[in-house]
């Protein structure tokens, strides 16, 4: 492909869902590749958890906004409402199975949660999580429920990775390359 056949660059409001998973420390890395082809804003809302894994003023310096949720003081400016009224769409990566049962059930335990419910706009689900998860009865029915809601939900591709804990490598979903986020990003951003 040459540079004339790249797809041409294309632009938005993405707000971007991290989820408590150690794959939440390679999101810089996501940001940036779309940075190679995305022209608009990215606003990362982080979950508690995510803010472990990745500090938030770290993701800060890839991301046009980063939202925590945790300054009270910032409510009233910074909630699910205008979080929901201010983007075109939604990436969840990394999609925990925690965040998909939350998301099945209709439950809003953090700000990331309750935008999800708020949103009026695509929402994409890049679900990443030990294979013995992914392959549970229930986590199956929650991901076909989060799909029959009309949320899109991305099959991972699964791979070899090396798990510390385990001391050797697993075959596990794991988290799309950046070029395929990058592509379902443009894919359901709506043209405006």
């Amino acid at each position: 492909m040459t540079s004339t056949d790249a797809p041409p660059p294309f632009g938005g409001r993405l707000l971007i869902g991290a989820t408590g998973s150690a794959a939440v420390a390679m999101l810089p890395m996501y940001i940036s590749a779309l940075r190679g082809a995305f022209t608009g804003t990215v606003t990362v809302v982080m979950t508690h958890t995510a803010g472990i894994f990745l500090p938030p003023h770290t993701v800060g310096l890839f991301a046009d906004r980063v939202v925590t949720g945790t300054a009270p003081d910032d409510w009233a400016h910074e909630n699910h409402e205008t979080l929901a009224a201010e983007h075109d769409m939604m990436a969840v990566l990394p999609a925990t199975a925690n965040m998909l049962s939350v998301t099945a059930t209709g439950a809003v335990p953090n700000m990331l949660s309750a935008t999800i419910t708020a949103a009026d706009f695509p929402v994409v689900f890049f679900p990443v999580m030990a294979g013995e998860m992914w392959r549970k009865p229930a986590v199956q029915r929650n991901v076909e429920q989060v799909r029959q809601d009309g949320y899109h939900v991305v099959d991972p591709p699964w791979g070899q990775r090396y798990d510390v804990g385990l001391g050797g490598f697993v075959e596990t979903p794991m988290p799309p390359a950046p070029p395929q986020f990058v592509e379902v990003i443009r894919e359901f951003m709506p043209q405006r």
